[in-house]
């Protein structure tokens, strides 16, 4: 399991390396959605991420058990995102600029190429 944690991280370097200036950030929005701390159903976003840092989701990373779902990569830079805060684990998944993956693919943060 660890190899493949580090196999994951690897892959992220070496994807972030070809990325010119890591300081930059992807254009557009990405688009999860998540179960607020009532229970309700709520659709949160991040506008122009920051490319090269691992970005927690909001209101899943601080509360055991909860996940964002249903991600939606509307930004210009492929997303990598975890099950696990802080991009890490054994549980990852790559989305494609305009990509989007069911309510099934859970994730607690994201990294940006």
């Amino acid at each position: 399991m660890r190899l493949r944690s580090a196999l994951a991280t690897a892959a992220a370097a070496l994807l972030l390396a070809t990325v010119p200036g890591s300081a930059s950030a992807a254009e557009g929005q990405f688009r999860y959605t998540y179960r607020t701390s009532g229970g309700y159903e709520a659709v949160g976003f991040l506008d122009n991420p920051d490319s090269g840092t691992c970005i927690d989701i909001q209101g899943t990373a601080q509360e055991p058990g909860s996940a964002a779902y249903a991600p939606k990569n509307r930004t210009d830079a492929t997303a990598v995102v975890f099950l696990e805060p802080n991009c890490e684990g054994d549980s990852f998944y790559s989305l494609r600029p305009g990509g989007g993956a069911s309510d099934r693919l859970l994730v607690r943060s994201v990294l940006f190429s």
